[in-house]
């Protein structure tokens, strides 16, 4: 038999670079606010060809102020993908504003332009206000038909990538864009969470072309501060006004210490995540009860996350685990958590094809440090899973 490793679904990857880049930050004379931020953030904007780029204290950091940045308000509806994790929705709320959800595409399991299309068509109530399309798993949305929508319905767009770093997606004219240049948004969103691409510890990022939109972000994320010298000129250097409420939502000179160094490998680590979902793809195609995730054409994926779908899913989630495989659920549909069916009135059956897809998700290890032999023994585990004859049949009853 095999020996049972130990798998998890993500993992960060630090080096010796990294280590070292985080101790010269802490041998410096700046450990919050100082030049690593600007130049994370110059190198960020840089790598996925946007003019700014403005970093945050996470990627729901991020996306809140994403969502001030918009002018998202009281009154307003934010619509976005049942498909997600609630940060995704949580930032409208933190504005005052109303979810509002489109299905998902079955096969690409992001957001459905002719669903947005039937929703904008048929809004109960609020004024809607943007639009945040999310790119599941790595997987560019279709932003060409999404923008379209969005800007003849008057909305902002403000992209979710937090699961989409390095990822790009090629337009009609043939044309590749990476996600994140802002090509048809307003802003795109990252996260830097362990387990995402790369890390910062905690942290998140907006990017932008727009300079208001910038340079609004900057002062919300620091409280709402704002330099004030046009009346005074150096009378009073040390002045500072607040021009409106904002956060604390700074991210250090270490995290970004670590980001920088980080982002140097996102290329290599990018190759790896899908060459190692390409090896599952192969070790997998025998397996007819696994549905493996689909790419659309003109799409690279970035692959965050490898989803499968398979019956069974809850008794497969712990016979794998037994096997130290630790495979995760990505998502419960937002619309399905207590807070938004309470609050909203949202219930089960109003979002079909995200909920059939959540009820056979299950995310397998992916992460670049992963050895070929993982992914074999990973599919090894789930074929003999599948075949035991004394699997439970249904799902357990929470």
């Amino acid at each position: 038999m095999t020996v049972a490793r130990n798998l998890p679904y993500g993992r960060q990857w630090i080096d010796d670079n990294d280590v070292a880049a985080v101790v010269d930050a802490l041998r410096s004379d700046w450990l919050t606010t100082g030049p690593r931020v600007e130049q994370f953030e110059s190198a960020l904007a840089a790598k996925v060809g946007a003019r700014y780029a403005v970093v945050a204290s996470s990627g729901t950091a991020a996306l809140h102020l994403a969502c001030m940045a918009a002018d998202v308000g009281p009154g307003g509806v934010v619509i976005s993908s049942p498909n997600t994790f609630v940060a995704s929705t949580n930032c409208a709320l933190y504005c005052g504003a109303r979810p509002a959800f489109a299905d998902i595409d079955s096969e690409t399991l992001n957001l459905d332009p002719s669903a947005l299309a039937h929703l904008l068509n048929h809004l109960p109530s609020g004024q809607p206000q943007a639009v945040i399309p999310v790119h599941f798993a790595g997987q560019p949305c279709a932003m060409e038909q999404i923008s379209s929508l969005a800007r003849s319905a008057g909305l902002r767009i403000i992209e979710d990538a937090c699961h989409a770093l390095g990822a790009r997606w090629r337009d009609r004219t043939g044309r590749w864009q990476s996600v994140g240049n802002c090509s048809h948004s307003d802003m795109t969103v990252f996260s830097f969470h362990p387990v995402k691409h790369i890390t910062s510890g905690e942290g998140g990022a907006i990017t932008t072309n727009d300079q208001q939109i910038y340079e609004r972000l900057r002062r919300l994320r620091h409280h709402g501060i704002g330099r004030t010298l046009m009346q005074l000129g150096a009378q009073e250097p040390w002045r500072h006004e607040i021009t409106e409420l904002g956060y604390n939502y700074r991210l250090s000179d270490i995290q970004c210490a670590l980001g920088l160094s980080q982002l140097r490998k996102l290329e290599g680590w990018v190759e790896r995540r899908r060459a190692l979902a390409a090896r599952y793809d192969r070790e997998l195609a025998d397996l007819s009860e696994v549905k493996r995730p689909a790419q659309a054409a003109n799409n690279f994926s970035s692959y965050h996350l490898y989803v499968v779908q398979v019956p069974r899913r809850s008794a497969l989630f712990h016979r794998l685990h037994e096997r130290g495989i630790k495979t995760q659920v990505h998502y419960l549909p937002v619309h399905l958590h207590p807070l938004y069916r309470e609050r909203f009135g949202y219930r089960a059956g109003d979002f079909p094809k995200a909920e059939a897809y959540y009820e056979g998700a299950l995310s397998l290890p992916l992460f670049p440090q992963m050895s070929d032999n993982d992914v074999t023994y990973v599919a090894e585990v789930l074929r003999e899973a599948l075949a035991e004859h004394n699997l439970p049949k249904q799902e357990p009853q929470s």
